[in-house]
């Protein structure tokens, strides 16, 4: 019985010791060891088609785990895509592309160039250096074809003004297509003008009849369904205010009424100067009465497959003048937002 507990003690003992040896966080190594790189940067499909659905990813190897980037550059587009991690190797794994965006505009059937910098510290003697987004190699690869984006896409104005839709300007007025550095394609939607007596400098009404059905062919659960549109708001402007309204048929009679049918609203101001990505989940989507939330006047239920009409109106306070916004690509995505 004595040597049967002796032994327990003794595993006891040694379990012990082994649990203090465990380390947490990162080696000294990896701290302020030296850095070297094993395996320059390297291409898995250097001539990718997304729009068939192909993805391309990246490999190298360094002597230690690092702090890392990779940027992809459309040579034609100017986009970017970066790709960031830690770790001792690049793989399939955590450097994968599926050819979206980071940077505006969107990739184009172009040549691309593909830069790996790293940061990481190192001792030197009895200092420690911090290095930070060395370049330590390059590669390229062509876009065959850019990605697809599945949705119900509203426009990206690349056909110009859609003849099923209406709009509504103050005098001297006119809102108008630019086919000029878009974020997508060619061409995006430009709204600017200034009203002295109204709020209201101009909208246009989207109606689902423009797309073949008295409502959006959208899914019926609103928590699946998101609106994504691209804005851009020149420097300069700061007295943008954009609404974006979605009107529900809620008794299916293919005509809304104000006073029992929903609205829910999506207001922007302030927004960031340059091309970004709106995305919001439309069951996220108030009821705005008079800019601040209410109650709807329907059933008060998020029916995003009876949404049958959407406005987009360019707003401003009389008093502060000119106002200036620019948009693009319009789509609605299901399950999680637009991924660019």
């Amino acid at each position: 019985m004595k040597h049967i507990l002796s032994t327990l003690l003794l595993a006891t003992v040694l379990l012990s010791c082994e649990r203090d040896t465990i380390t947490e966080g990162p080696s000294l190594f990896d701290l302020y060891g030296s850095f070297e790189l094993v395996t320059k940067l390297d291409v898995s499909n250097r001539n990718v088609d997304f729009a068939e659905g192909e993805t391309t990813f990246f490999t190298a190897e360094f002597s230690k785990s690092v702090d890392w980037e990779l940027t992809i550059s459309g040579n034609t587009s100017g986009a970017q895509k970066v790709i960031s991690g830690t770790s001792i190797e690049l793989n399939n794994q955590n450097a994968v592309w599926d050819g979206s965006t980071t940077v505006f505009p969107f990739f184009k059937e172009e040549y691309c160039t593909v830069d790996l910098t790293v940061t990481y510290s190192t001792e030197s003697g009895d200092s420690i250096l911090s290095i930070v987004d060395s370049l330590v190699s390059f590669d390229n690869l062509t876009v065959a074809s850019i990605k697809s984006n599945e949705g119900l896409l509203l426009s990206d104005f690349e056909d110009g003004w859609n003849p099923d839709w209406d709009n509504f300007y103050q005098a001297g007025v006119n809102f108008n297509i630019i086919s000029n550095n878009a974020p997508q394609g060619n061409s995006f939607f430009n709204m600017a003008g200034t009203c002295s007596w109204d709020w209201l400098i101009g909208m246009i009404i989207i109606p689902a009849e423009a797309y073949g059905s008295p409502t959006f062919e959208l899914n019926e659960n609103p928590d699946k369904v998101y609106f994504n549109v691209l804005l851009n708001v020149p420097y300069g402007i700061t007295n943008e205010l954009l609404l974006i309204r979605f009107f529900e048929d809620d008794n299916n009679d293919g005509v809304f009424s104000d006073a029992t049918e929903d609205t829910y609203s999506l207001e922007l101001r302030d927004l960031e100067y340059g091309w970004q990505k709106v995305s919001i989940k439309y069951s996220d989507l108030p009821c705005l009465v008079n800019g601040s939330p209410g109650e709807a006047n329907g059933n008060g239920i998020h029916n995003s497959d009876l949404i049958n009409f959407i406005d987009v109106l360019l707003l401003a306070d009389p008093s502060t003048g000119f106002s200036h916004v620019q948009m693009d690509y319009m789509i609605f995505t299901e399950d999680q937002p637009l991924n660019p």
